[in-house]
């Protein structure tokens, strides 16, 4: 019988540094799509916050923080990171479980927005992309998720075929970053 060994979708490329940039890999938890039945937006809201602390956020924004948080996703979607979905979320929302579906990176540091304006078609300047904002986009050719989780992080969420790519890419970015300052 084959001896199988779980890994994380960057297991063996990160973490690293360039400059005064680090990409590591994040554990967010448990991932799960919440799509809101028509018409139970706000029900479907109000349990969220009953249940985990968290209201379905607005359009590209996020809810809660680290060890809770709800991602817009799409419309009526979100997607809860952290903890299991309560089973009582299920009378206003389909529940998927997407844990195993997506590689889940940090950027940070000072530059980390620099790197990503090579990478992504949106302004992610402190600006106009604040704490808490997100949106889905494309990382060069990848289907992306990225949020802003601090002053100069972002949380980058790719499907998980993609990972090694994403740091491939990433890293490219950021010793273009690092050689120019």
């Amino acid at each position: 019988m084959a001896d199988l060994t779980a890994r994380t979708p960057c297991s063996g490329v990160l973490p690293f540094s360039v400059g005064s940039v680090t990409l590591e890999e994040t554990d967010p938890g448990a991932l799960t799509s919440i799509a809101a039945y028509n018409g139970q937006q706000g029900a479907l809201s109000d349990a969220l916050d009953q249940a985990h602390g968290v209201k379905l956020p607005a359009a590209n924004r996020t809810t809660g923080r680290a060890e809770c948080r709800a991602i817009w996703f799409g419309r009526d979607m979100a997607l809860l990171a952290g903890p299991p979905p309560d089973p009582r979320l299920a009378q206003h929302a389909a529940l998927t479980d997407q844990s195993d579906a997506w590689a889940v990176v940090t950027l940070s540091g000072d530059g980390a927005a620099d790197v990503l304006a090579r990478l992504v078609p949106a302004d992610l300047r402190s600006a106009v992309f604040k704490r808490g904002h997100t949106l889905r986009t494309q990382v060069m050719h990848m289907n992306a998720s990225i949020t802003r989780t601090g002053a100069d992080s972002f949380m980058i969420m790719v499907f998980r075929s993609m990972a090694h790519t994403l740091v491939d890419e990433l890293k490219t970015a950021m010793e273009g970053v690092a050689a120019r300052g």
